[in-house]
């Protein structure tokens, strides 16, 4: 688990007012590497089950689900080479799914990373700020075609 003075402080660097913007060859905006460094132990413990530890989509549970988890490493060469950092916070989330599109294997990880770190803090931000460690973690980890 995380620790809770590193989940604070992920969560105030996540809220905080946007960085200055780096961007890559694609225009899409780099990683934050504070932001990278705790998103890969968060990514171990809530994802590698199901994506595998180098989040190509072969975990060890990835045989038990009807739906084969997604590469997670390949989001932006689907996009054409922009990594959705909305769309995957989202997705994530899975708060704001709409029945229509279906059922989801995937937990609603909105609900499970809300648990407050902090007594000045909601279950909303806090779900916000370590979906976003996982956002910039995914982003850091995108391969070319």
């Amino acid at each position: 688990m995380i620790r809770p003075l590193v989940a604070a402080a992920t969560l105030a660097i996540a809220s905080a007012a946007p960085s200055v913007a780096r961007a890559d060859a694609h225009g899409t905006e780099a990683a934050q590497p504070l932001l990278v460094e705790v998103g890969a132990p968060a990514f171990r413990q809530y994802c590698a089950s199901c994506h595998g530890l180098d989040a190509a989509g072969g975990g060890p549970v990835a045989r038990a689900l009807r739906t084969p988890p997604a590469d997670l490493t390949r989001i932006a060469a689907r996009r054409g080479g922009s990594f959705p950092d909305g769309d995957v916070a989202a997705f994530i989330d899975g708060r704001f799914e709409l029945d229509a599109h279906g059922t989801r294997e995937m937990p609603i990880w909105g609900r499970r990373l809300a648990e407050p770190i902090a007594d000045d803090t909601t279950g909303d931000e806090v779900a916000r700020g370590r979906i976003q460690i996982l956002v910039e973690y995914l982003k850091s980890i995108q391969v070319a075609d």
